[in-house]
């Protein structure tokens, strides 16, 4: 089974990356659709620190959770703050990983609309869905990224 230290690793390097991406778009890129109907890098990465702190914050660890899901979606702002957020959000993901009990039942139940897995989870199945969004949306976000860098050489 993967290890804390293996999951971290992998989570890391999913933030990592994404946090890159903004960073190198900047302000300006970072909060711009690549086409109608895309999230902008900003709000994905905004997105996935509230899944952070959802999931393993509220789901394995116990913390209230205050979550407007559907806002995620829409937020924008100033890379630098985004990023300031990212490390704070990978500190304390690095302490709920470290105090999970991974074959124990979630502290908290997911509501329906948080569109999480159909199906009860334990707290180790919960950080792997957190594992889970990062990924995913790390490489949705390399794809956005690469249509926003395009639009600005044609220009």
């Amino acid at each position: 089974m993967l290890g804390r230290d293996d999951y971290l690793y992998f989570t890391d390097r999913a933030l990592d990356g994404m946090a890159r991406i903004v960073a190198e778009l900047g302000d300006e890129l970072a909060n711009a659709k690549a086409y109608p109907g895309a999230n902008t890098p900003y709000a994905l990465l905004h997105h996935c620190l509230a899944v952070m702190e959802t999931w393993a914050g509220g789901f394995v660890r116990g913390r209230p959770i205050d979550r407007d899901r559907d806002a995620e979606f829409t937020a924008s702002g100033r890379v630098d703050e985004l990023l300031a957020r990212v490390r704070r959000a990978r500190d304390q993901l690095h302490r709920d990983v470290a105090e999970a009990a991974p074959d124990q039942p979630l502290r908290q139940q997911p509501p329906a609309e948080f569109l999480g897995p159909a199906r009860a989870l334990t707290q180790g199945a919960a950080l792997q869905h957190v594992f889970e969004e990062l990924a995913q949306h790390h490489g949705q976000m390399e794809s956005i990224r690469d249509v926003l860098a395009a639009s600005v050489v044609r220009r």
